[in-house]
């Protein structure tokens, strides 16, 4: 048997046998001198030759050498804590997917292939991010030739994945690399939805949808799973003809049963998105169109009329948008978030269907990201405030120039009272997750996941736009910051440093010395300051929580305060309010009834509205209305509803085996990062 053919069983062998890891100087190396070595790596191996004894010449039962050990993941690379990759040493420019849609299997199947840029002389391997992929091979393609490439996937960290190694022939050089590598997702892969037809609004066809944020799209493909990694990407997918495929790049063909797409501007892995299904648009402007299900996409239309204006104001702000397309796309039910800001495709959530517009801001959100966060993105997670904090803080513009000052200001004091819940509840027992800058060390992203960079991170840039002189001057700043990072991923110190560059010659540097950045990026719990924003509305939502918390239903029922006008925006503050209130005199039944009959709650249509009417019925104890709490947390697993609501009747011990009864029964239709929170919620994770 030659050489090469002796090396190439050993490796099959490594690979079958899960011995990771390793570089085999030796493949005539004895089973017992491998044994030695794997033991001293601390690394299992499984093989029918060898037993505990040494080795054995007759088949024996397949056993591990010993027991792995569970233990802390610590930071999994010197970038980014969540990625075993290597963008010091090499990253990703280009990547190119051919896929196959096997909604019977619910898989993935086909290749991808990376155009890496080597950083560094004599590489000897890459390390991708993988989690339940089945790498079937890898080859480096060179010249025209394509050369096999050993690889080894090690075990799995929980909740995090594992790490796929590609080892590089020997004198490996700077520059361009291209490795292909075939692959299929696992059937649960934690970033992919399946729904069968029973699932969809039209009941006849099947759908699919992604969701990689944050640290997923390592369970759609090998990649450098890490926002400190761009790249492009073109991608060819095969799908059942009669549906259509959608993704975060422009169409470049459809043929039948085969779509096309590509996306030329740098983005990091996280925004890589897929949909298909039996989808049907209706156009919103000159490059906008939303996608949907036949049942609802004129509604969708007429819900999301204003994108076009959102768009050209957040252009205003921000500079030009270099997307090309904003496409809208609402989601089956089950999608976890609000929405996602997909380039050229934003995900949202049916749940922003209220009837009155009143709930678009979340499309305002979303369309901010097309430069915070997209164009200019944090390096890991430990900065997702220079992402969600920058989008919040254009979106409470975005709100203020559609609808005025007043509307901004008190856009943002109704999320101060979302973050005091989010203190009180979700990060009770974690404080320091609510820190602008966290440790991600030994925690993932999603359970790190709040609305603390959101909130806090708006709260301190709306902070220093009043330290440096308001909007006229801090809006400049702006977009001279969103140019200097554009295409670029960043930590808080760059924001820093470009805020010192701007201001530092002007008549606003002595402001500089005023900021205490250890306070604001280190400090546990709500903002430090508080700016001034203008309360004349929020004081409306005050004087009613406080009145409806402290008088009982007989003088309720008399008193003409209570049956003033107010926005839908202020009802939904209000109640939130009520929510955080701590003293509440007589929340009982004839109070809810009460509360329900003033604000016409049960007919309203609005999710944030039914959400915290739910709340308010479980912090009553009103058992004999858990059916009704059950049915709206079954009727969306947005994560912002549904965490919450389980939070709070795990809390009530009469209705918690009726909430974990349910959650067993529903949770396959969730996605992993929901089912994955609310079983930490309700104990039993």
């Amino acid at each position: 048997m030659s050489v090469a053919k002796r090396v190439q069983q050993w490796a099959t062998f490594a690979r079958t046998w899960h011995i990771y890891d390793c570089t085999w100087q030796n493949p005539f190396e004895s089973a017992r001198l491998v044994k030695t070595h794997l033991m001293g790596l601390h690394k299992p191996i499984y093989h029918p030759m060898i037993s505990r004894r040494g080795l054995s010449t007759t088949l024996l039962k397949t056993q591990p050498i010993y027991q792995v050990q569970k233990r802390k993941m610590g930071r999994l690379g010197t970038v980014d804590p969540s990625s075993y990759s290597q963008p010091e040493l090499i990253t990703t420019e280009h990547s190119s997917f051919n896929w196959k849609v096997d909604f019977e299997g619910t898989k993935l199947q086909g290749s991808v292939q990376h155009r890496f840029n080597v950083l560094a002389n004599n590489l000897e391997k890459i390390l991708l991010d993988v989690r339940d992929i089945n790498v079937k091979s890898a080859t480096l393609l060179a010249g025209g030739s394509e050369v096999p490439i050993n690889y080894f996937i090690s075990d799995a960290v929980e909740d995090m994945g594992q790490k796929l190694t590609l080892e590089l022939p020997a004198g490996t050089a700077k520059g361009s690399l291209n490795v292909r590598i075939d692959y299929e997702t696992s059937s649960s892969a934690s970033a992919l939805q399946w729904l069968n037809p029973a699932q969809t609004l039209g009941k006849e066809h099947p759908y699919m949808f992604s969701q990689c944020q944050a640290i997923h799209a390592r369970s759609v493909l090998p990649c450098q799973d890490t926002p400190s990694v761009k790249f492009t990407y073109e991608a060819e997918v095969e799908h059942p003809k009669e549906l259509t495929a959608l993704m975060s790049a422009l169409i470049e063909k459809k043929t039948e049963g085969k779509t096309n797409f590509k996306q030329e501007v740098p983005i990091p892995a996280y925004l890589v998105a897929i949909a298909i299904g039996k989808l049907v648009s209706r156009p919103l402007g000159p490059n906008s169109n939303v996608w949907a299900e036949e049942a609802i996409v004129d509604a969708c239309a007429e819900e999301f009329s204003e994108t076009s204006t959102m768009l050209k104001t957040a252009s205003d702000l921000c500079g030009p948008y270099v997307w090309k397309q904003y496409d809208l796309l609402v989601m089956p039910p089950s999608f976890p978030f609000g929405g996602m800001e997909n380039p050229c495709l934003t995900f949202v959530t049916p749940t922003l269907l209220a009837g009155d517009k009143s709930l678009a801001d979340v499309v305002a959100h979303e369309i901010a990201h097309s430069w915070t966060g997209n164009l200019v993105t944090n390096k890991n997670f430990e900065h997702f405030w220079l992402n969600e904090g920058f989008t919040v803080f254009v979106e409470s513009k975005i709100v203020g120039r559609m609808q005025g000052a007043k509307e901004l200001d008190f856009k943002m004091l109704s999320n101060l009272t979302d973050l005091q819940e989010c203190l009180r509840t979700q990060l009770s027992s974690t404080p320091e997750l609510s820190k602008l800058v966290v440790d991600l060390t030994n925690c993932g992203p999603d359970d790190a996941f709040s609305s603390v960079p959101y909130f806090k991170g708006s709260t301190f840039l709306r902070y220093l736009e009043d330290l440096f002189g308001g909007p006229s001057f801090f809006e400049p700043f702006l977009r001279d910051y969103l140019k200097k990072y554009a295409y670029k991923s960043i930590e808080t110190n760059d924001f820093k440093q470009a805020l010192y560059e701007y201001f530092k010659d002007g008549d606003k540097k002595d402001k500089l010395t005023e900021v205490d950045w250890q306070l604001w990026l280190t400090s546990e719990g709500m903002p430090p300051i508080i700016p001034k924003f203008d309360e004349s509305l929020v004081n409306v939502t005050k004087n009613l929580a406080k009145l409806w918390s402290s008088k009982s239903v007989a003088e309720l029922s008399d008193n003409a305060d209570i049956k003033q006008k107010i926005s839908i925006h202020q009802l939904i503050d209000f109640l939130g309010k009520l929510i955080e209130t701590a003293d509440f005199v007589d929340l009982n039944e004839a109070k809810i009834e009460l509360l329900e009959k003033t604000y016409n709650l049960q007919n309203s249509k609005n999710a944030e509205v039914r959400f915290r009417l739910n709340r308010l019925i479980i912090r009553a104890r009103l058992i004999n209305r858990l059916d009704e709490i059950i049915e709206f947390a079954n009727s969306n697993f947005r994560m912002k509803f549904c965490r919450p609501i389980y939070r709070d009747l795990a809390a009530w011990p009469e209705a918690k085996p009726a909430a974990v009864k349910n959650f067993l029964s529903v949770k396959d239709q969730m996605m992993t990062v929901c089912v994955h929170t609310i079983e930490k919620d309700l104990g039993l994770k």
